[in-house]
C-alpha cells in the first residue's frame, strides 16, 4: 500500500503529450492529461475551432463553451500559428520535450508544413505521433472530407440504429470521434510503453471508420459466419433465423423500463416465471399467460410473433401500474431481469454515484461559479486520477510554457504582436 501521508503519484506524470486534436478526439488527450500526463493543447490564436456550443448560461461567448470545459479539463493551453516558419519552429522545439503528438489534421496537412511524422523524429527519434483521421492515412477515401456523422454512418452503426419501420437513427450526441480519440489514447499509452523497452518511437494511424466499427462486432461476426444483414430493431432481439422479435422496453407509470421477456434458458425462464407470480399476486395475470412453460413453450423457433405481442401486452398492462423505483426495487428482490431508464436527472442524482463521489466539483473564478462535471469511471488504488485544473482559457499558458522553452518576456510579447501566438 502506498504511504497515505504523501501525494500518491499520477500513473502517465512523468509524460508530456502535444494536443493537436479537435471536436470528439480532444478526449483522447484529456484521458492522459486525467491520469497525470502533461497535456498541452495548442490552438490556433483566437482559440479552437472546438469551442462550441452548449454555452454557460447560453452565453455565446468561446470562453464559455461547456463542451470545451468538457474535453480540456486538466490540460494546459497554448495558442501558436503553425503556418508559420517561427511558429513552425517553437512547434519544433515544443517536440524536443515531449513524447507525443495526437493530431486531428487531414492527411498530409502537417507534412505539409514540415510538421509530419518524419519531419519531427529527425529531431527527436523516439517521439510517437498519433494521427486520428476520418479513413486513416491509405487507401481510395483517405484524402476524402469526413465528419463524426459520415464516420458513424461508413462504419455501420447507423445502419443498425432505429426502429425497423423508420429510417437509421444517429445517436444524438456524435460519437465516432469519442470512439477515435479513447482509442488514440490506448494506443498512445500502448507506443509509450513500447518505447520504454525498446528507445523507439512510432507513428499510429487511426481511422474513424475503423473505430466506428467496434460496437458492431456482433453484427459484423453473423455476417462473416451466416452471411446474415443484422436489420434496425430499435429496443428489441430479433432472431436471426426466424425474424421473431422479442420487445426489450416497456412503458411504466413515470417513464420506460428495460426488460428480458425471453424463454428457453435460464437466467430468462426463472425471470419470468417470477414475475408472472408477482402479477398474480395482484391479480393481473390471466390463466393463459400463468400456464405458459418459459422453458418449452416461449421457444423462438416454434412461437408466432402474435403470441409474443400477446404476452408483452399483458405483461407493459401490469407494468403501467408501477413506478421505475417500484419495479427496480421489487425486480431485485424477486430477481427479475428489470433495469430503469434513467434520465439524466436521475443519473445526476443517482444514490450508487453519489455514494462513490462520482461527481466532481471544479472552481471556474473567470466565471464567479463552481461546475459539475462527470468524475473518473475508474480507481486506480496506487496512480488515483486527480483533476487538477479546469479546461485552459485561451492561451492562458502561454507564458508559463513559452518560458520553459527558454523564451524571454519580450520575445513571447513579440510573437504575439506577430500573431504568431
Amino acid at each position: 500500500m502506498s504511504n497515505s501521508c504523501r501525494e500518491q503519484p499520477a500513473a502517465l506524470e512523468s509524460y508530456r503529450i502535444l494536443d493537436l486534436t479537435e471536436y470528439g478526439c480532444l478526449i483522447g488527450p484529456r484521458t492522459l492529461a486525467d491520469l497525470g500526463a502533461d497535456v498541452i493543447k495548442i490552438e490556433p490564436p483566437g482559440g479552437s475551432r472546438s469551442r462550441i456550443g452548449p454555452y454557460y448560461k447560453d452565453i455565446a461567448d468561446r470562453e464559455k463553451s461547456l463542451f470545451w470545459f468538457a474535453y480540456c479539463m486538466n490540460k494546459r493551453g497554448i495558442t501558436l500559428n503553425l503556418e508559420t516558419a517561427d511558429g513552425q519552429n517553437i512547434f519544433k522545439r515544443l517536440v524536443k520535450t515531449a513524447d507525443a503528438v495526437v493530431e486531428s489534421f487531414t492527411p498530409g496537412y502537417l507534412s505539409g508544413l514540415g510538421l509530419g511524422y518524419d519531419d519531427l523524429a529527425r529531431i527527436k527519434p523516439d517521439i510517437i505521433m498519433t494521427s486520428i483521421t476520418p479513413f486513416g492515412q491509405t487507401g481510395p477515401k483517405a484524402h476524402y472530407q469526413g465528419c463524426d456523422l459520415t464516420a458513424w454512418a461508413s462504419g455501420g452503426v447507423l445502419y443498425i440504429c432505429g426502429d425497423a419501420d423508420r429510417p437509421p437513427v444517429w445517436i444524438s450526441f456524435p460519437q465516432a470521434g469519442l470512439f477515435g480519440g479513447m482509442d488514440a489514447a490506448n494506443a498512445t499509452i500502448a507506443a509509450i510503453y513500447y518505447r520504454g523497452l525498446t528507445r523507439e518511437g512510432q507513428y499510429i494511424d487511426l481511422s474513424l471508420q475503423e473505430c466506428a466499427i467496434s460496437p458492431t462486432l456482433r453484427t459484423t461476426v453473423m455476417w462473416a459466419l451466416n452471411r446474415y444483414e443484422h436489420k434496425r430493431a430499435g429496443l428489441a432481439l430479433v432472431e436471426p433465423t426466424t425474424h421473431i422479435r422479442f420487445g426489450m422496453s416497456l412503458r411504466c407509470k413515470d417513464g420506460n423500463i428495460v426488460i428480458y421477456m425471453l424463454g428457453s434458458t435460464a437466467p430468462f425462464t426463472n425471470s419470468m416465471d417470477n414475475l408472472i407470480a408477482w402479477m398474480d399476486e395482484e391479480g393481473m395475470a390471466p390463466d393463459w399467460l400463468k400456464n405458459i412453460n418459459w422453458t418449452t413453450d416461449y421457444d423462438a423457433t416454434r412461437i408466432t410473433q402474435e403470441f409474443i405481442d400477446r404476452v408483452e401486452n399483458a405483461i407493459e398492462r401490469f407494468i403501467l401500474t408501477k413506478t421505475k423505483n417500484e419495479l427496480y426495487e421489487e425486480s431485485i428482490k424477486r430477481r427479475i431481469l428489470i433495469a430503469p431508464m434513467q434520465t439524466t436527472k436521475e443519473i445526476a442524482d443517482d444514490p450508487q454515484l453519489l455514494y462513490r463521489d462520482f461527481w466532481l466539483e471544479m472552481e471556474h473564478p473567470e466565471l464567479h461559479d463552481t461546475l459539475t462535471y462527470v468524475g473518473p469511471s475508474i480507481k486506480l488504488m496506487e496512480t488515483p486520477i486527480r483533476f487538477r485544473r479546469r479546461a485552459p482559457l485561451i492561451g492562458e499558458h502561454n507564458q508559463e510554457v513559452y518560458a520553459e522553452l527558454g523564451l524571454s518576456r519580450h520575445e513571447i510579447i513579440a510573437l504575439k504582436e506577430g500573431r504568431i501566438i
